[in-house]
């Protein structure tokens, strides 16, 4: 038997451009911004409008595939990608860069959320824990050498704006020659807010705060880099080493949090975070060696959060509410993602580099303190969800929360309650 359906191998060479053009893309903006004079509040405003564009792809995206179809539909979004990171060279201006990196958002989603259509079809229920997997490891890769990309060329140039709107040209190859037929319908995200909060407070208020923390650090960690002398090298290394340390704590994070009180968890994690926070906002280091130390520490605890949510959620689900779930808390990462760079930008323009950190220490500490109130008000849940790793280094779609094994556990659990005679199920 074969490791993977040969189906699978173009939609991941797919998504590995994809990924890899938008590492890219996501670094030289806001190191060349920085280069160029942007304040810290526009460069904040950068991922902002990152945020606000995925969080409409996602909800977008499946009626426009409906409509034109999922070929049509890829290659609208790869030309929106190329578009605005060319008309980004063209115009280099904070005030044209802002809506763009909408677009660019926007473009991602819809693309990405295709492509994991396809792979979702392509997975059987045997090889789906594997195509997870391996969908996870790639994109993860691919994110980290193209940020690690610009290491190996001038900043300062038209140099990286070319190469990632080529990759993601190139991105439309694999699926677009090899694909054979459309895959199922689109999964579109939903918001069910009052019973994702009946079910679990902690998860909705955390993966707010979440979204605030993860999206400050990525989207103004290379301004923070660039404000405290890091060489373009040494900020490459300081934003690939968090998501490279984020993936690799998911393991041992995972171990405990399926063995005791998630919420304990998560509150061991943020203080280990507020602990690097304080340190970088009281102690400013400078040193290349320490500050990256402190972002593979920082990335191994901010990175690993989102996961012990969305399954802390899932132990107080109804059943099959698996994807239901995980839409919606999508959507309230995406929300906290459109303040939280906002919100650092306008701490670092007040207080100079360290403020990023202020800002996402007051995430943290507001985690921490909701999470110890609920400990005491509600009993942890009997456990029925496992803990699953989760890609750190963006922002998931309903597409990626289909092609886990869980919701392909869910669906056929569903399908056999609902074949049961009337008497049996209830």
């Amino acid at each position: 038997m074969p490791f993977l359906p040969r189906a699978v191998y173009p939609l991941m060479i797919g998504s590995a451009l994809l990924m890899f053009a938008g590492g890219v893309n996501g670094l030289i903006l806001p190191v060349r911004g920085s280069q160029e004079g942007f304040s810290s509040f526009s460069l904040g405003l950068l991922g902002t409008g990152w945020a606000i564009g995925y969080i409409l792809g996602c909800l977008m995206m499946p009626r426009t595939v409906a409509r034109v179809g999922h070929i049509r539909a890829f290659g609208a979004m790869t030309a929106l990608a190329v578009i605005s990171v060319l008309a980004s060279l063209l115009v280099i201006e904070a005030w044209a860069w802002i809506p763009l990196r909408g677009v660019a958002g926007f473009a991602f989603a819809g693309a990405a959320m295709i492509v994991e259509s396809w792979l979702n079809e392509r997975a059987e229920a045997a090889s789906r824990g594997r195509v997870f997997g391996l969908y996870t490891m790639v994109n993860l890769a691919a994110t980290t050498l193209g940020q690690m990309a610009l290491t190996t060329g001038e900043t300062s140039t038209h140099l990286f704006f070319v190469v990632a709107a080529i990759f993601y040209a190139l991105a439309l190859l694999p699926s677009g020659l090899y694909a054979s037929h459309a895959p199922n319908p689109l999964v579109g995200a939903s918001l069910d807010l009052k019973t994702l909060w009946r079910n679990s407070p902690v998860a909705v208020a955390s993966v707010v705060l979440i979204g605030i923390s993860n999206s400050s650090f990525g989207t103004l960690g290379a301004v923070y880099g660039e404000q405290i002398d890091l060489s373009v090298s040494a900020i490459a290394l300081f934003m690939s080493l968090s998501i490279l340390a984020g993936a690799g704590a998911q393991v041992p994070i995972g171990y405990y949090s399926d063995r005791m009180d998630r919420r304990v968890v998560l509150v061991a994690i943020a203080a280990v975070a507020l602990a690097v926070d304080i340190f970088l906002a009281a102690v400013q280091p400078t040193s290349p060696t320490v500050v990256l130390a402190a972002a593979a520490l920082f990335g191994a605890c901010i990175y690993s959060m989102y996961p012990v949510v969305v399954a802390h959620a899932n132990d107080h689900a109804p059943d099959n509410y698996f994807l239901r779930t995980s839409g919606g808390l999508l959507l309230l990462y995406g929300v906290g993602s459109i303040a939280g760079p906002l919100i650092a930008g306008v701490t670092m323009s007040a207080t100079g580099p360290s403020g990023l950190f202020i800002a996402i220490a007051g995430a943290h500490l507001t985690l921490i303190a909701y999470a110890l109130w609920r400990i005491r008000q509600r009993v942890a849940p009997p456990q029925k969800a496992d803990f699953v790793p989760a890609h750190p280094a963006r922002m998931s779609t309903t597409e990626t929360a289909s092609l886990d094994p869980r919701a392909e556990e869910q669906e056929i659990e569903q399908e056999r309650v609902e074949e049961l005679p009337e008497d049996e199920n209830g």
